[in-house]
């Protein structure tokens, strides 16, 4: 992804500022976990969730900071800004979705990496980060959803209509 996509639409971002290890690449709009470890934000691509999709939704949801809002390259240590809420044009794949439909990261179809700015819908609030809030005039292809900071505000909680 290029740093050209700047992946904010409105509302209060509540952003944070996040340290980041000098080996790892973050753009502008990737979606960023708090290593625990580390203490260091780090991309979804850069996380060891495992080879199920549903195993890594569910243990990338609770760790979710945000979205970046600056990039850092490699050899970088200097903290980033980070989104903690607000609304964001992402990628999207899957079948449609409606207004509060729970989304979480996706994973890349031939690989086990999670992808850093792409979002999928997922059956339950534990693998989710965000809702749908807004389904006219959207750009084929992605979504717009109100993040939700696990790490910052305690992530996505219920369950959408059916």
């Amino acid at each position: 992804m290029s740093n050209s996509h700047f992946r904010w639409r409105w509302g209060e971002t509540n952003p944070v500022t996040a340290d980041v290890a000098s080996e790892t690449v973050i753009q502008i709009g990737d979606l960023l976990w708090l290593n625990t470890t580390t203490k260091k934000a780090e991309p979804a691509a850069a996380s060891t969730f495992g080879a199920s999709l549903d195993a890594a939704q569910t243990t990338f949801a609770p760790k979710f900071l945000g979205v970046a809002m600056q990039a850092s390259p490699s050899g970088n240590v200097t903290p980033v800004r980070v989104a903690t809420s607000g609304t964001f044009q992402f990628l999207k794949t899957g079948a449609g979705v409606t207004l509060g439909t729970i989304l979480g990261v996706d994973k890349n179809p031939s690989s086990n990496v999670l992808e850093n700015q792409t979002l999928t819908s997922v059956p339950t609030a534990a693998r989710a980060i965000g809702r749908v809030s807004h389904i006219h005039n959207v750009e084929s292809g992605t979504v717009f959803v109100a993040i939700h900071s696990s790490v910052m505000s305690g992530g996505v909680t219920g369950t959408v209509m059916t």
